[in-house]
């Protein structure tokens, strides 16, 4: 074990926190090398994981063999010490009862050995806000990003946003907007040197704990780059869009929602329906309308898929996660029930992305790319951390201490399990 010690004055606990820090091996280290690794896998599949097992691992391995038969999942516990059984099911009981309160709301909670959890959130002290500009102004995206963040109670929002070209480096409706928003300080910076100097701190920038917002890809290739340094709420990159056409869909209705989304780019749109004339109906509408606006992105992709009924549509949508879904159909409140990966549902003719892209109450800020199989909109959690506080007393820790035993030492951590029975003496 390696000993440093510090004289603290009380002054300044960010500094002493990264000296502490610095006595941890950097991640830094790991990342071209991990690189290679997620390289490898991607040419080469199962065979590369063998190969890399084989390389970096314990012992040789099958790729057939990489997936463990259930029936010996199954059968395992019948192979182990009765007490070890015991001791995992107690401590699953305990854990299982404990998520289970999370999502009933439940704040606090006594387990059967005595000992108290209790759940919490505080928000996190600092947020930096990415909003994109330069050319453009985008005060809708100062509101989305500053707005959940000043809900969570967050005390300091930084705004970071491209210096544009008119008399001064930030335009008024973005100072407004970060008014509104609740911004407590904007800087006119752009780009992935943003990024940089909210998560690591410049001479006049203080590093911020969580940032959020959209931008081209090189904003979210730094985010991407420095999480972990900080947190970030998703990588939300070039706009998509899909419509489920229904047989009354409006087809000028449905193209000029698809126009609006090309605006941002190229990027993503995709429109699905049972019956071809509707596709077609909205394809010739599509391309009239575009070509008559000049800010419509010539080179968004537009994908027009055929489906058998509604119901492979709703699978398509759930496959290819799209940030925005529009259902224009009769029962599109029932379709939406079924969505599960889309970033934000309209459900209904009336229902355009535009409501939701500025005054609809929805956040803009949506997963893109597939990723809303794992992340939804931005909101306030992406600026509230939980914190559990677990309280014991002797009784509770006794009762519990030969469980910590049994599972450490299975573990052959045997110095866990001392630290737990010393205190049943």
């Amino acid at each position: 074990m390696r000993i440093e010690r510090f004289d603290w004055d009380g002054s300044d606990p960010g500094a002493l926190s990264k000296s502490v820090r610095a006595l941890q091996p950097s991640l830094g280290e790991a990342r071209q090398p991990v690189a290679g690794i997620i390289e490898e896998v991607r040419k080469g599949a199962d065979d590369a994981i063998a190969a890399i097992e084989d390389r970096l691992g314990d012992r040789r391995i099958d790729p057939d063999q990489v997936r463990v038969p259930d029936e010996a999942i199954r059968a395992a516990a019948s192979r182990l010490e009765p007490e070890l059984v015991a001791a995992l099911e107690t401590a699953a009981s305990n854990i299982r009862e404990v998520a289970e309160a999370q999502l009933t709301g439940d704040r606090s909670l006594e387990l059967p050995q005595g000992q108290s959890v209790e759940l919490r959130e505080v928000p996190v002290a600092s947020a930096g806000i990415y909003a994109p500009g330069g050319a453009a102004a985008y005060p809708s995206t100062v509101l989305m990003g500053c707005i959940p963040a000043n809900a969570a109670g967050v005390g300091r929002i930084a705004l970071a946003t491209p210096p544009g070209p008119g008399p001064q480096p930030v335009s008024d409706v973005i100072l407004a907007a970060a008014a509104i928003g609740g911004a407590t300080e904007v800087h006119a910076i752009g780009g992935a040197q943003a990024i940089a100097a909210l998560a690591l701190g410049t001479e006049r920038i203080k590093p911020v704990d969580v940032i959020a917002g959209p931008g081209n890809p090189w904003v979210q290739e730094a985010k991407r780059a420095v999480y972990g340094t900080v947190g970030i709420d998703s990588l939300a990159g070039p706009s998509e869009l899909m419509v489920i056409a229904g047989h009354d869909t409006e087809p000028e209705w449905a193209a000029l929602d698809l126009c609006a989304q090309a605006e941002h780019g190229d990027g993503a749109l995709l429109v699905a329906a049972v019956e071809e004339h509707v596709l077609e109906a909205v394809a010739e509408a599509t391309e009239r309308l575009a070509a008559e606006r000049p800010g419509v992105s010539a080179a968004a992709p537009l994908a027009l898929v055929h489906v058998p009924d509604s119901t492979d549509a709703v699978d398509l949508c759930n496959a290819f996660a799209p940030e925005h879904l529009e259902i224009f159909e009769e029962d599109a409140s029932l379709l939406a029930e079924r969505i599960t990966t889309a970033g934000c549902v309209f459900a209904g003719r009336w229902g355009a992305t535009a409501f939701g892209d500025y005054a609809a109450g929805s956040n803009h800020v949506l997963p893109t790319g597939g990723s809303g199989r794992f992340t939804g909109p931005l909101g306030p959690g992406a600026f509230r951390r939980r914190i559990s506080t677990v309280e014991f007393d002797g009784p509770a820790a006794a009762a519990l201490a030969p469980t910590v035993d049994r599972i450490a030492r299975a573990e052959g951590f045997p110095v866990h399990g001392e630290s737990a029975m010393i205190r049943r003496q």
